[in-house]
């Protein structure tokens, strides 16, 4: 099996993943850290690569609800723009 080089593709476009994918993805982690059978350094990439999908996804959810807290107070639906997010990890 080449799973290898699929992980690696799936992970070069995480900037645009949606939040779905990036749970899936999550699942799929889980699943394999569970499943006892790899190799530590396998475990440890697996675990660093969960924790940084784990942070784009909470941004994902920050914003949706920042959203949803401005659509709340206005009452009415208005184009959304995100607050600006300069720094960088």
């Amino acid at each position: 099996m080449s799973g290898k080089g699929k992980e690696k593709s799936e992970t070069s476009g995480a900037e645009t993943q949606s939040f779905e994918t990036i749970l899936s993805r999550l699942e799929e982690i889980v699943g394999k850290l569970s499943q006892g059978d790899l190799s530590l350094e396998e475990s440890i990439k697996l675990f660093e690569e969960g924790m940084e999908l784990s942070k784009k996804g909470h941004k994902i959810l920050d914003e949706a609800e920042s959203k949803i807290e401005v659509l709340l107070e206005s009452g009415e639906t208005k184009p959304y723009s995100p607050p600006s997010t300069e720094e960088t990890e």
